[in-house]
């Protein structure tokens, strides 16, 4: 299939994925023709890149060396940095986030979720936090830009500079999910070994609102398990 169709990119994921399929999560990710081996020293690391050339000269994929980069320490991968530490807001994005000035339109909006909603998992109750803001943009709401607007845009926008490093999941166990529940929204927490892994969170949809207390509280439990 030559590339420039409207399906290549979702046909050649399908490929990768299923040539890759018994080392995805374990020590590879791939999104289209990207394809990130981790590992944790020299000597894992090597085997990885081992197993994942033969695996491609195998299956007659080529990569080209021009475009490849062997034993870095620090990878930029889908808008993000990753490193030994963890997980970090790509800090190209955040230079745009710093300069952003305040939304006049709903489509300005939009825009600007788009690139803070892309790391929500970096912002605890971003749902919360974006909801005065969501709400102009939907069609039959009157666009006023006011105190609790600005706010929301300007907290969002230092979350987003302060962001934490999301530590990266090890093995699957010791993992811990805190829940909050409000009139406001949803949020929750993924934890392992007192290490942030993620953040989660979503307002709360018209008829929950009418939720009893304790009806409410087991909001997050579902959320999380549907995440």
């Amino acid at each position: 299939m030559p590339f420039g169709l409207t399906n290549t990119p979702a046909v050649f994921m399908d490929l990768m994925n299923r040539v890759c399929k018994s080392y995805l999560d374990k020590f590879v990710i791939v999104f289209i023709d990207d394809i990130l081996i981790y590992s944790r020293n020299k000597e894992e690391h090597a085997n990885h890149l081992r197993i994942i050339l033969e695996l491609l000269r195998k299956e007659k994929l080529y990569a080209k060396f021009s475009k490849c980069d062997f034993w870095i320490k620090t990878a930029q991968f889908l808008g993000h940095l990753i490193d030994s530490q963890g997980l970090h807001v790509d800090p190209t994005k955040i230079e745009a986030v710093k300069s952003w000035a305040s939304p006049t339109t709903p489509t300005e909006i939009h825009q600007f979720l788009g690139l803070a909603g892309y790391y929500r998992r970096f912002i605890k109750y971003f749902s919360k936090i974006a909801k005065s803001l969501t709400i102009l943009t939907q069609k039959d709401k009157k666009f006023v830009w006011g105190d609790d607007q600005e706010m929301a845009f300007q907290i969002l926008k230092q979350k987003l500079c302060e962001a934490l490093i999301l530590a990266l999941p090890e093995g699957n166990d010791d993992f811990v999910v805190y829940c909050d529940a409000s009139i406001q929204g949803l949020g929750v927490v993924l934890m392992q070994r007192e290490k942030f892994i993620a953040y989660a969170s979503r307002q709360l949809k018209p008829h929950e609102e009418n939720y009893t207390t304790h009806d409410l509280e087991l909001g997050p439990v579902v959320f999380a398990f549907k995440i």
